[in-house]
């Protein structure tokens, strides 16, 4: 009943997270507004993951409607704040020494707290949702996968262009921006993998993968 919402959830953007670079070459002034952000992420990143394996958790077909329910509104909720502080965490650090700095890291912000907003309607949105009817239950959750879909592929572009460029390369060295390993239960560890795929649009196998089991 949840696959595709947990599939959906691990294609979501996460700041930084998709980083990978080795090299050296951003002077010293980017590398330290790279280490005053990712310095206040990490936690960030860790709630997000922690939520995604909580969700990933309840996707038995034998799942009862409400335990789904709270599942996933604590973590839609969870991932809200996440948001909010990422952005918040970008927002105190000023824009980065570069080219086009300030309008980068408005942009970025404004992104993260979007996210943060929309995963704050999603929460509601499942609050909202009927558990006594396990059929309509379940179409409540495909359309709030189908949300996340939107979310995931339509809101990270600013987040693109900040994790490029020399503010990427010296982002992708601090240990803070690098991807969490989710701390709840058996499955935390895949569903931190899973979102090693965030800050790029959602994985449409994933959720197709996903929509067949539901």
């Amino acid at each position: 009943m949840n696959k595709k919402l947990a599939a959906a959830l691990s294609g979501g953007a996460v700041l930084v997270l998709t980083l990978s670079g080795c090299s050296d070459d951003s002077d010293n002034k980017v590398n330290d507004w790279a280490k005053k952000v990712c310095d206040q992420v990490q936690p960030q990143l860790q709630q997000i993951a922690n939520a995604n394996a909580d969700i990933q958790q309840q996707t038995a077909d034998n799942s009862k409607p409400a335990d789904v329910q709270q599942t996933d509104s604590a973590a839609f909720q969870q991932i809200s704040q996440a948001y909010k502080s990422l952005g918040a965490a970008v927002e105190s650090a000023g824009p980065p020494p570069v080219d086009d700095g300030e309008t980068t890291q408005k942009e970025a912000v404004k992104e993260l707290n979007a996210s943060a907003a929309a995963y704050a309607d999603l929460k509601t949105k499942v609050d909202d949702l009927d558990t006594k009817d396990q059929a309509k239950f379940a179409d409540g959750l495909k359309g709030i996968a189908d949300e996340l879909n939107k979310i995931s592929s339509n809101g990270d572009q600013a987040l693109k262009k900040l994790q490029s460029g020399e503010v990427g390369t010296a982002m992708s060295k601090q240990k803070g921006c690098q991807k969490p390993t989710a701390s709840t239960g058996p499955s935390g560890s895949g569903a931190a993998d899973a979102d090693a795929g965030a800050g790029t649009d959602s994985s449409p196998s994933a959720s197709a993968s996903a929509e067949k089991k539901a």
